[in-house]
């Protein structure tokens, strides 16, 4: 697991999220784990100046491993405004990058299909995602990409919680990077 890079971009984004995304209390996750703080990444990747952030941070994320993929997606609600923002920015900078989605489930009319989007089997693609726990639903968002033809490279994420989808997805051989951690929050990974 990459430490977050000290970038003027990855800064900023770190600082909005501690200001706007990270809430105190206690908290029901969707992985099913009790959790003293909530990141709602959401009120970062809404946000026009939040959304530019994630999607210049995530570009420049990319072309730090090398030749861009064909496209970034993710698993439906939450990567969908992640993977808007980086497709945005892309267009703003020239760059030619697709995005896509994963359904939950598949579209019950139509061509009944679980990856939405201009992606063919065979391409190369960042899986997305705006937080990031034991990595349950972006193994999901995974497995129905490799369904579908896609070759998955890696997972992007804006912000991790260090709660064990690092390890998940190594499990897989899909390295995980991240934005923001918890730790960059200063919050330690046994304090959820």
């Amino acid at each position: 697991m990459s430490t977050t890079p000290s970038t003027p971009v990855t800064r900023q984004l770190v600082d909005l999220v501690g200001t706007r995304a990270l809430k105190r209390g206690t908290f029901r996750l969707a992985s099913g784990r009790d959790a003293s703080f909530y990141l709602d990444a959401k009120q970062v990747v809404l946000d026009s100046q939040g959304a530019m952030l994630v999607g210049r941070a995530i570009l420049e994320r990319l072309r730090s491993f090398g030749p861009l993929p064909h496209a970034v997606g993710g698993m439906s609600i939450g990567a969908d405004p992640v993977t808007g923002a980086v497709v945005t920015m892309a267009g703003v900078e020239g760059v030619p990058l697709k995005g896509f989605m994963v359904r939950k489930e598949a579209k019950g009319h139509g061509l009944q299909k679980y990856i939405e989007g201009p992606v063919e089997p065979g391409q190369r693609v960042v899986i997305v995602e705006d937080v990031v726990t034991t990595g349950g639903s972006s193994l999901l968002a995974i497995d129905r990409a490799e369904e579908f033809g896609l070759v998955v490279e890696r997972l992007v994420a804006v912000i991790d919680r260090l709660a064990g989808a690092h390890e998940a997805l190594a499990a897989r051989g899909i390295p995980l990077e991240s934005l923001v951690t918890i730790r960059d929050l200063g919050i330690e990974p046994d304090a959820t």
